[in-house]
């Protein structure tokens, strides 16, 4: 029987020592890391983990968060995790499915961090329609300014190409592309 830890951080500038340090001292004789955002799908140190498991091993966390990419990702990967044969422990949470109550435990955090995440996403949600009825312009703002309008218009009259007035004007050519009107375009 093998115990295998797995700890992610979300960016490089995070240190993955904290986790590895509680997985080591909690017992795991391998550890595989990641570093990148739980959203993502493809995470080659978590598939590594899952992939030297076998019945009778257990993989521990440090937080339920650094396994499942969502409730239902988290849910799938501990049942599959259970049809192996295999023991979930998570350090933070102190959550063993070993046991029927670390089962029911991990089952009700699951639910309550899915729960707060979809009102973090209303909420963000509802906060952006208010700013929108209040007239607030949300996203990135725009490089394409009346001045430099004025100057790509000009400079594609006198027969500037896109490229050209990109490049003079400091903005990237699909910028130009995208505000000069095809029939105005140089070629």
């Amino acid at each position: 029987m093998t115990t295998i830890g797995y700890a992610r951080v979300s960016t490089p500038g995070q240190s993955l020592d904290l986790q590895v340090d509680a997985l080591t001292a909690a017992g795991a004789q391998q550890i595989h890391t990641d570093v990148a955002s739980g959203a993502i799908t493809a995470r080659p140190g978590l598939d590594a983990a899952l992939a030297s498991l076998t019945s009778g091993d257990t993989l521990i966390i440090w937080r339920l968060d650094r396994l499942g990419r969502s409730l239902a990702h988290l849910v799938a990967t501990v049942d599959q995790l259970a049809t192996d044969g295999v023991t979930l422990r998570s350090l933070h949470e102190a959550i063993d499915t070993s046991t029927a109550t670390g089962r029911l435990t991990l089952t009700i955090f699951a639910a309550l961090a899915e729960f707060e995440r979809e009102l973090t996403a209303e909420r963000t949600a509802a906060g952006l329609a208010a700013a929108r009825a209040r007239g607030a312009r949300i996203g990135r703002p725009t490089v394409w300014t009346p001045e430099r309008d004025q100057a790509a218009r000009a400079m594609q009259a006198a027969g500037a190409t896109p490229t050209e007035i990109a490049r003079a004007i400091g903005i990237s050519r699909a910028s130009v592309y995208r505000h000069v009107k095809p029939s105005q375009r140089s070629s």
